[in-house]
């Protein structure tokens, strides 16, 4: 099963912990606003109060500086024994030709390689990147992970999305309306993308990147 709110926030502690560190020296470390994971901040206003969760941005930091895996991250909250699980992953070009996806967006075919990251669901799958346009956030080769099921996305969203083209594309909402999409890339070198709504075939949010 996913990791709960708590159970994600303990994983963070004894991270910490493991490393000799406060929670606050951890996000230090990791490049992060020293407050990043403050006690105060896991908990957001709202009758009833809001739970407030690590951003994936944050958590690759973390796990990036320790050396830490996700199946290792996932034991630290004891649900170790639901990550030994296998999502398929293939090349982000490979994802643009015929026979990689059914008509529903998801995996089919020949050709997927399987990557042991998060909990097994049928809706998940990675892909690899390929060129520099997301740097220093996303490389050349991690894999991004994507959850199909996570339609419902908003602006400031990591996204896969790929046209009716067959072109399948990683980037982060600038702006969305109704009638398009405008999807912009992290690395300054690259213009913003807009694209008609009536031109994607399928668009879902990344959930974990590893390396």
């Amino acid at each position: 099963m996913p990791l709960s709110h708590a159970n994600l926030w303990i994983a963070v502690d004894s991270l910490a912990r493991r490393e000799g560190l406060s929670a606050s020296g951890l996000a230090i470390r990791a490049g992060l606003d020293p407050t990043a994971f403050n006690p105060s901040k896991r908990i957001g206003p709202g009758n009833p109060p809001r739970p407030r969760w690590p951003s994936t941005e944050s958590l690759t930091r973390i796990l990036r500086v320790t050396q830490t895996s996700l199946g290792e991250f996932a034991a630290l909250a004891g649900d170790a024994a639901d990550v030994r699980q296998t999502v398929p992953v293939i090349g982000m070009a490979q994802a643009g030709t015929e026979g990689y996806f059914d008509e529903a967006g998801l995996p089919t075919g020949d050709g997927w390689e399987a990557a042991d990251l998060l909990p097994r669901r049928e809706s998940l799958f990675g892909l690899r990147i390929s060129g520099d346009s997301m740097t220093p956030l996303y490389r050349e080769g991690d894999c991004v992970i994507v959850d199909r099921d996570a339609h419902n996305v908003r602006k400031g969203d990591r996204v896969v999305v790929q046209t009716r083209t067959g072109e399948t594309i990683a980037k982060e909402i600038g702006r969305l309306t109704s009638q398009a999409l405008t999807l912009v890339s992290i690395n300054p070198a690259y213009e913003p993308r807009i694209l008609a709504r009536r031109d994607i075939a399928w668009m879902s949010r990344i959930l974990w990147v590893s390396q």
